[in-house]
């Protein structure tokens, strides 16, 4: 038994590249890269990371978060109808077209996937002949995509507190005084691999090749489904790493109190559409007040009397080197007060072969930070400050 599930899995697996979404989120991935470094450049006429780094994240934490959750989904004994699986990645292209990546998180896609199978069972939609009708079926598959949805939720949550947190992106905008302040932004997309068990009669007659085998007289198959998490958060007012881990914590609570409501559902199917709609609403809410808090915050990234504040770190840059992270002060260069970029510029200067900061760090402690500059090094350190609208934008400096 054990040898027949490995050789199932092993083939679910390869009919995983078979999948549109799959190279799908590679594609958006890569818009996403694109377009942000298009923006820093607009804005400090240079880039942070990488048009490469939001491919980079699609995939690593989602494979590691994808057999965590597959293994649970199946010891559960989730069994997921195939109309549910189509309508998600449907709704996963619909919604990115939006241009709003966040409405490609699991709330959105699968949770309206959830309403859209009941309505194709109850409206009797003319789906393609290899579709399974599931209104014979056994009516926990209802909350078994409840349940799914939970787990979604609570990957989704660790990746915002572990990754999106990772190389957030600077950005310049004008507060409503019309002055020229900094915020921080993330606009990210993961991938979650699940494998899934599904009824197998799905899929006999069209597909004879697909993967099926048999328990206690019913046929299964087990099929390897990406997931797309789409994230965005624009942060104001607090740090980024702050925010951003506050938000991860807030979804990871609310999957957790779906998956045990979910488990009403197995008494009363019917609870399964409330569960699914908390699901939605409550994600939703997260990002609502989650927002509103920050827009009632002042600015934390605007210039400072008694120093500069590092908006931005450009990686691998001298400032990268010396351990100077988003957020900190820095009140002297060389020994010379700094006040704005021209000053911090001029104070660098007057030491070519040798740069030392004075560093008021973000819990409001004093320290130093030096490094000997060499002739290749980046000859403006690589720190991203807010810069006055007259000069078009903050350059590295």
């Amino acid at each position: 038994m054990a040898q027949e599930w490995l050789i199932e899995i092993v083939k679910g697996a390869g009919k995983f590249f078979l999948h549109p979404v799959f190279y799908y989120l590679f594609f958006l991935a890569a818009i996403l890269g694109v377009s942000r470094v298009k923006r820093e450049r607009d804005n400090f006429h240079v880039r942070a990371e990488n048009a490469y780094f939001e491919l980079r994240q699609l995939l690593p934490l989602g494979l590691l978060i994808g057999l965590v959750l597959s293994l649970i989904s199946i010891a559960a004994g989730l069994v997921i109808p195939l109309e549910t699986i189509v309508f998600t990645a449907v709704l996963t292209v619909l919604w990115s077209f939006t241009t709003k990546i966040r409405w490609m998180a699991p709330a959105y896609t699968l949770g309206f996937a959830f309403f859209a199978t009941i309505f194709a069972v109850e409206q009797k939609w003319p789906l393609p002949s290899f579709f399974t009708s599931i209104s014979d079926t056994k009516p926990s598959v209802f909350p078994a995509i409840a349940v799914l949805l939970a787990l979604l939720l609570i990957g989704e949550g660790i990746l915002i507190f572990k990754n999106a947190r990772k190389g957030t992106s600077p950005k310049l905008i004008k507060s409503k005084r019309g002055q020229r302040v900094g915020i921080h932004e993330v606009k990210r997309l993961w991938m979650i691999p699940l494998f899934l068990v599904i009824p197998g009669e799905v899929l006999k007659s069209p597909f004879e090749w697909w993967p099926v085998f048999s328990i206690a007289g019913h046929s299964y198959s087990i099929l390897l489904v990406p997931f797309a998490i789409g994230f965005f958060q624009q942060i104001q007012g607090n740090l980024p790493i702050d925010a951003i881990k506050a938000t991860g914590k807030k979804v990871i609570w609310l999957g957790s109190i779906i998956l045990l409501l979910s488990i009403a559902g197995y008494w009363s199917p019917i609870a399964s559409i409330a569960v699914v709609t908390i699901a939605i609403v409550s994600r939703e809410i997260i990002t609502l007040r989650q927002r509103m808090a920050d827009e009632n915050r002042p600015f934390f990234f605007s210039k400072r009397n008694h120093g500069v504040m590092v908006l931005g770190i450009i990686p691998q840059s001298p400032a990268n080197l010396m351990g100077l992270k988003v957020g900190e002060i820095i009140t002297k260069v060389n020994g010379i007060h700094v006040h704005d970029k021209i000053g911090f510029y001029e104070a660098l200067l007057k030491n070519r072969a040798h740069c030392k900061l004075e560093v008021l760090d973000t819990n409001g402690q004093i320290r130093f930070a030096q490094r000997a500059l060499y002739e290749g090094d980046h000859h403006e350190l690589g720190i991203l400050f807010v810069q006055d609208e007259r000069n078009r934008g903050s350059e590295a400096v």
